[in-house]
């Protein structure tokens, strides 16, 4: 069952999507050769607490930590450890935050000093494909409108749509109704309409879109091995248009 949001709750989501976005920033600052994602993920503990915030991700199913960090062929849900990241690796961090009842939910993909060329591109595609998403996400259009504009976005500049991991409601609950793919067809899938609000987030690979999960039970890979990249925000369908929660 699909929750629309009212506009008071759409306040209450910005402000946990805000102690999200500058979680991320932080981290950002801190992904350079030599750290562990364990440290990474000990920061935005803390940092999120300390905004009064709880880390949506701990304890989630079982989860360990409180974000996802999946370091170069690791799509998402990659658990933090005493992993160091190395020049040229590139990580996905994944950051959710629950506030006065609300979620948040935003990933980012960064470079871990220089990376190669493709990675770059990988990394800009997944971002760009994002927005190209958000464009349609427009009071009468159609789910699948979202999802084509994303998938032809990445498939046009040479990348794959990963096919078992998609997007998704969000309010008082992480994981609500709608799914989100990231590929489909254009005016298929339910109507938009405000107060709708969704987790947006691309999952793209150089190489095939096959991926599987490790011994781990959380950690999901691409099944060639090759880089993938991830990037999120949450979005509301207001009155006034696209609110960004998480940017």
């Amino acid at each position: 069952m699909i929750i629309l949001k009212s506009a008071e709750e759409i306040a209450l989501m910005k402000k946990a999507g805000e102690v999200v976005r500058d979680t991320l920033n932080l981290l950002q600052e801190h992904v350079k050769e030599g750290v562990t994602t364990e440290a990474l993920d000990r920061m935005a503990y803390e940092y999120i607490r300390k905004c009064g915030a709880k880390p949506s991700f701990l304890g989630y199913n079982g989860f360990p930590a409180s974000i996802c960090a999946s370091v170069n062929e690791e799509v998402v849900h990659g658990i933090p450890s005493k992993r160091v990241l190395r020049e040229g690796d590139i990580v996905s961090i994944d950051v959710g935050a629950v506030l006065r009842g609300y979620q948040g939910d935003a990933a980012r993909t960064y470079p871990v000093g220089k990376i190669s060329a493709v990675n770059e591109k990988l990394i800009r595609v997944c971002e760009e494909s994002f927005f190209k998403g958000v464009e349609q996400f427009q009071e009468g259009a159609r789910l699948g409108d979202i999802s084509h504009a994303i998938q032809s976005h990445v498939e046009q500049n040479g990348f794959g749509v990963v096919r078992d991991l998609v997007g998704h409601g969000i309010g008082r609950e992480m994981h609500e109704d709608p799914s989100v793919p990231n590929f489909g067809r254009a005016g298929r899938g339910v109507r938009l309409s405000k107060g709708l609000v969704l987790a947006i987030e691309p999952m793209i690979s150089v190489g095939d879109y096959r991926v599987y999960v490790l011994d781990d039970n959380w950690t999901i890979v691409t099944a060639d091995g090759k880089p993938a990249a991830h990037y999120e925000n949450t979005v509301a369908l207001t009155d006034n248009g696209i609110l960004y929660t998480t940017l």
